[in-house]
């Protein structure tokens, strides 16, 4: 009996040391890139990018539209503002939605704000760094319209307790009465075109620096909504998740395809559930 006890402690403490190995392996390969570099890299990307000349939006069934909104106090927070990872990421997701179905999509994003005179005719609104944005009541009213309305909102990259703070004190301004919960994998959004069986982390491109899955105090990512009357998603919120960064570099060797693939697929989701529900 002790024979096979010692045994088992032994193939125990092999398989922990396994894990920890591959663990470490797993860190090292994706920590390649230092900070400076990854820098470099995005000025040299936003140069590259070539302009779109795709027509106007009214002639395609499909325009991934990007939410511009103020910060509060008017500031301006580096790093943390609307246009983050733009347009780059935006038309790199674009790239895939054509691919990966037949919406007859425009390949140019469209910047929106919540005043503007056109907003009820794009029913698809994308928000990045919402832990920094600011809406007036008269915003929030027409942002409230616009989901009654059949509009669908998604916020992406923005982490931890005081970033959630701020969004969750916007959004009582849209929706008061509102509670925020987590989307359950059972919900048609995670089965509409492709099906999600597992809700994953999905870190930004610090991640290869950092070597950190979260940024800030987050610490688990999460997949959140406020939905309508009829159980509906009117808001779906990815919080301590950075589907923008796996989208905009797809195209980086060093940045994990686990995690672009996977983003890919959410993110088609997200537009073919705004189309049908």
């Amino acid at each position: 009996m002790n024979k096979r006890r010692l045994w088992m402690d032994r193939l125990l403490r092999g398989c922990l040391a396994v894990a920890l190995l591959t663990a470490v392996a797993f860190a090292l390969q994706h920590r390649s890139l230092p900070l400076d570099r990854l820098r470099e890299l995005e000025a040299e990307s936003d140069a590259m990018l070539l302009p779109i000349a795709d027509g106007p939006p009214e002639d395609f069934g499909y325009v991934f539209s990007r939410l511009a909104y103020r910060s509060p106090g008017g500031r301006l927070f580096e790093g943390h503002t609307w246009d983050v990872d733009h347009p780059k990421a935006d038309r790199q997701f674009l790239i895939g939605l054509l691919r990966y179905t037949r919406i007859h999509s425009r390949r140019q994003e469209q910047v929106l704000r919540l005043q503007d005179p056109n907003l009820f005719q794009y029913p698809f609104l994308y928000a990045v760094e919402v832990g920094y944005s600011y809406f007036s009541e008269e915003e929030a009213a027409r942002l409230r319209e616009y989901l009654e309305r059949g509009g669908f909102l998604v916020v992406d990259d923005f982490h931890g307790t005081r970033e959630w703070a701020n969004f969750e004190e916007q959004m009582r301004k849209v929706f008061p009465n509102r509670r925020i919960r987590e989307v359950e994998l059972s919900d048609p959004i995670f089965h509409c075109f492709f099906d999600i069986e597992e809700k994953k982390p999905v870190p930004g491109l610090q991640f290869l620096y950092s070597g950190r899955f979260f940024e800030q105090d987050g610490t688990a990512a999460h997949y959140r909504a406020i939905y309508d009357d009829n159980n509906r998603i009117m808001v779906m919120i990815n919080y301590n998740v950075d589907l923008g960064d796996a989208w905009e570099w797809a195209d980086l060797p060093q940045y994990p395809e686990e995690w672009t693939a996977y983003a890919y697929r959410l993110g088609v989701n997200y537009i073919v559930y705004s189309m049908t529900h």
